[in-house]
């Protein structure tokens, strides 16, 4: 761990969103001012860091904010105030088959997905194998990715996600991948990247046990607010009062 390399940092963030009526008038809410709507706060006024190598719990019940949270570190939405930094590549295990194409096989798949994450076709050309090696489809690599099941698609999601040697590791409930001996082979690996590659680990999840495997600080957020911020084990019996 680096205690002076901040990979992500946020100040004094605020994330406010628009609700309107229906869909219409979010439309005409693009280009006028006097369309009603309420507004939504799901991030209010966070402050934390997280430094390079460290391992974080993010807790709390649905609509607490983690997911906005995750959003604006991955950039597919921005703070309404405040400012975030990300320092390194991010690889976000949230949608798993998010950036497939279904007319492309599964191999076609990888390195669309890798350039997704700024990859060069050499630098994936290096992963390709171990890639389809973990994802364990066999022979359906080579075929289109409309043909797979569910599972199939999520195995090769997570399969490309872990492999392309990130920086920063965003974990949002996405270890219940396939069957018992795959979920334990995702755990496996998440552990093996945490502890050989210096890798920063964002772990949002309501399963406590495998938090406190892979963690040792957790944070707590209620109604948009980091409420606690410490020792992994103060975290769970915070969040677990809730």
């Amino acid at each position: 761990m680096n205690k002076d390399l901040k990979v992500i940092e946020f100040k004094n963030v605020t994330k406010e969103y628009k609700l309107y009526k229906n869909s219409k008038k979010r439309f005409l809410g693009i280009f006028s001012k006097k369309v009603k709507y309420k507004k939504k706060l799901a991030v209010d006024d966070v402050s934390f860091s997280i430094c390079q190598g460290e391992a974080v719990a993010l807790f709390g019940k649905n609509g607490a904010g983690k997911s906005t949270v995750l959003k604006m570190i991955t950039g597919v939405t921005y703070p309404t105030t405040g400012d975030i930094e990300v320092n390194g590549r991010v690889s976000a295990l949230l949608e798993l088959t998010a950036g497939f194409d279904p007319e492309l096989t599964g191999r076609e798949n990888i390195y669309l997905k890798g350039q997704l994450y700024g990859l060069k076709d050499s630098e994936i050309a290096e992963l390709e194998d171990e890639i389809v090696a973990f994802a364990e489809i066999d022979e359906y690599i080579d075929q289109p990715v409309r043909s797979y099941s569910s599972g199939m698609k999520a195995r090769l999601g997570f399969a490309v996600s872990v492999n392309i040697r990130p920086e920063i590791l965003i974990v949002d409930e996405a270890l219940s991948v396939g069957d018992k001996n795959f979920r334990k082979k995702c755990l496996n690996k998440v552990n093996s990247i945490i502890e050989k590659e210096n890798v920063t680990l964002l772990f949002v999840t309501h399963s406590i046990g495998t938090a406190r495997e892979f963690c040792n600080r957790g944070m707590v957020m209620v109604k948009g607010k980091v409420i606690f911020d410490g020792d992994i084990d103060e975290a769970i019996e915070l969040y677990n009062k809730q």
